[in-house]
């Protein structure tokens, strides 16, 4: 077959682009891993730190970790190419060599970032994936009660090397052992123990960051303010996490887990306003989440699921006595419960297959990867039973729904509001979070996005009001986006009032104060106000 000429331009033009894309992305390498040669302290073997678009690994590096297969498709912006240091040194060098050759830098540490957010850049072009997975070094001190974690290592691997050490010892992260513990903490981190010992973040010690000058700073010498902010401040904002020194938390030897499944015939619209009523109020020991999901009803007939999954701190006997006495409806019975480790509970709540070896959790790979879109919502007030119905309908019309409810109360209560910059506190009976999940590329992405913003907007009356809060490690770019020339303290304020609420305005002091040129950066980082925006002397003052 014989091109017309017009296509045969085309052709050429094209050719001519990507043949200047790949000399462009060379150029760019090779002046950035001289750079860094310069500044880290290590050798760096060229070949299994540097990844380009024309290496036979660049794709699978790439996908390592992502979890959201919507931004993996071929028209999604990809990197010019991802660096994967072998020691804090070369991450040192990678913020100096960004700087100095002007180049836009993202960083993943674990890739579950619900919108691509570190390996993905809608605002500029070229950018390079600073990619923490090798960084992942566990040290237990079991006499301390703590623990110092690399950027890069999953929830899940700390959890294993802290259960090596204790069978009495934990720490209050994660539900989802895949989870970078980099950026996991820095959105807060909630889990199965939050009602009893709040968040991970709650239980952050130190920390080890490369600021914007490549310093590596830690608590003491980055400050209370900064070390205020990375922890619930949303990852990526002031710097790179290298280590957490986390602060382990007491366990029973034995602790109990169960999962109770009701649909709507079996009388799931009045048990789940049930639980409303009570679950914050609960012993603390005592986590109950629903997962609420379609399900095969009588003949087929689709109809709703509602599984409460939970772990107690406790054994099965004080636990059925709690039930009995604060929350009979749910028709629990010894027979519904396992009692076991709290390794294993880990690995109950992920859910793992009984019998599944704790060792899965150095895996480090992720359970879950799909095309999806979520959201979330905190709730202050029981939803009204009319209300659950409309939502029951709403799940029933797409093809894969997924709602998860968190409860909150307990030591979630106690903290204050300003204790850190995650400040969705007392007051809140529990969190929603929403997906509409698909597993085929070619499926109409838009019709599943259009389900959910529906259902969200269904859902306004009985949530979190002024702002309609949200959780920002469940990032959520319709609430709004920076712009790479035009960040807006302003409109950025829409997305980060519902994520931090007054704590905004505190992040975006620090953000001033620490990144002042905004170097770190992405589609919802903490602005930094702009010395010479006049119109913003009133907003400043308010903020410092």
């Amino acid at each position: 077959m014989v091109l017309p000429k017009s296509n045969l331009l085309l052709l050429f033009f094209a050719l001519l682009q990507s043949a200047s894309c790949i000399v462009s992305t060379a150029a760019i390498l090779d002046d950035f891993i001289k750079c860094v040669s310069v500044y880290s302290n290590l050798s760096i073997p060229i070949s299994k730190a540097f990844f380009t678009p024309s290496n036979s690994s660049f794709t699978s590096v790439l996908q390592s970790s992502a979890q959201n297969l919507r931004y993996l498709m071929p028209s999604v912006p990809k990197p010019d190419f991802i660096f994967t240091p072998f020691d804090d040194s070369h991450v040192q060098a990678a913020v100096i060599c960004s700087k100095q050759l002007d180049i836009h830098l993202r960083v993943r540490s674990g890739g579950h970032d619900y919108e691509g957010l570190s390996y993905v850049s809608a605002m500029e072009k070229p950018f390079v994936i600073v990619d923490l997975k090798k960084l992942r070094s566990i040290h237990v001190d079991i006499n301390d009660n703590s623990a110092w974690a690399q950027a890069g290592a999953t929830v899940g691997e700390v959890y294993y090397r802290i259960a090596q050490k204790s069978r009495v010892h934990g720490f209050p992260a994660g539900l989802c052992n895949s989870l970078g513990i980099g950026g996991h903490i820095t959105g807060g981190a909630y889990g199965s123990m939050m009602r009893k010992y709040g968040l991970g973040a709650d239980n952050v010690v130190d920390a080890r960051i490369v600021d914007v000058t490549g310093r590596i700073l830690d608590r003491a010498a980055m400050g209370e303010d900064l070390f205020w902010a990375i922890r619930g401040g949303g990852g990526a904002s002031f710097g790179i996490i290298l280590w957490w020194k986390i602060r382990l938390v007491p366990v029973p030897a034995t602790v109990t887990v169960f999962t109770v499944t009701k649909t709507l015939e079996q009388g799931a619209t009045k048990i789940l306003h049930r639980w409303q009523e009570i679950v914050d109020k609960l012993d603390e020991d005592l986590f109950i989440r629903v997962i609420i999901q379609q399900a095969s009803g009588d003949g087929g007939k689709k109809t709703i699921s509602t599984a409460y999954n939970s772990l107690f701190l406790g054994d099965t006997d004080r636990l059925l006595k709690i039930m009995e006495q604060s929350f009979p409806e749910l028709g629990l019975k010894r027979k519904d419960c396992t009692e076991t480790s709290w390794i294993e509970s880990v690995l109950y709540i992920a859910g793992y297959p009984s019998g599944t070896a704790p060792e899965v959790l150095l895996q480090g790979k992720s359970t879950f990867k799909n095309y999806f879109k979520a959201k979330s919502d905190f709730v202050k007030d029981p939803i009204p039973e009319t209300a659950l119905e409309g939502l029951w309908k709403r799940l029933l019309e797409e093809d894969n729904p997924l709602t998860i409810w968190t409860p909150y109360g307990g030591m979630m209560s106690k903290i204050s509001e300003n204790e850190i910059p995650f400040p969705h506190r007392n007051g809140t009976i529990f969190m929603i979070q929403y997906l509409s999940l698909w597993s085929d590329e070619n499926e109409d992405a838009e019709k599943h996005i259009d389900w959910i913003r529906k259902l969200y907007n269904y859902m306004g009356p009985y949530v979190s009001m002024f702002p309609r809060e949200a959780y920002v490690n469940y990032r959520d770019l319709d609430l709004g986006m920076n712009k790479k020339s035009s960040t807006s303290f302003i409109l950025a304020s829409v997305w980060g009032n519902k994520y931090f609420k007054d704590n905004f305005n505190k992040l975006v002091k620090i953000k001033t104060k620490v990144d002042p040129d905004n170097f770190f950066r992405h589609e919802q980082s903490i602005p930094p106000l702009s010395p010479n925006n006049h119109c913003m002397d009133e907003l400043e003052k308010d903020i410092w």
